[in-house]
């Protein structure tokens, strides 16, 4: 597929974004570029060949699940206006 100049100033007007000849021709030729992209990658046989969730193929490294600090919340909710049963109380804000 190739787009000549008024199918991108079409889709340029749908898009409304104004562009000068100049832009519509480099435009067009870096859309023709990118479809003849597509369709040189469709071309490649791909059957038999399992899909992959990401182009390398590696594990991420994780660290442990575990907690790494102690627990503050006392020493927080003392410094807090107002709490309730381990929970910060604040004024209402919607009626």
């Amino acid at each position: 597929m190739s787009l000549d100049i008024e199918q991108v100033q079409r889709i340029a007007r749908l898009a409304r974004i104004e562009i000068s000849p100049a832009e519509a021709a480099t435009a067009r030729d870096q859309l023709n570029g990118i479809f003849g992209l597509i369709e040189t990658m469709q071309a490649v046989d791909t059957a038999g060949i399992a899909p992959m969730s990401h182009a390398v193929d590696m594990v991420q490294r994780l660290r442990p699940d575990a907690v790494t600090e102690a627990d503050q919340r006392t020493a927080f909710q003392a410094i807090a206006p107002e709490t309730d049963a381990g929970l910060y109380l604040v004024p209402k804000v919607i009626e």
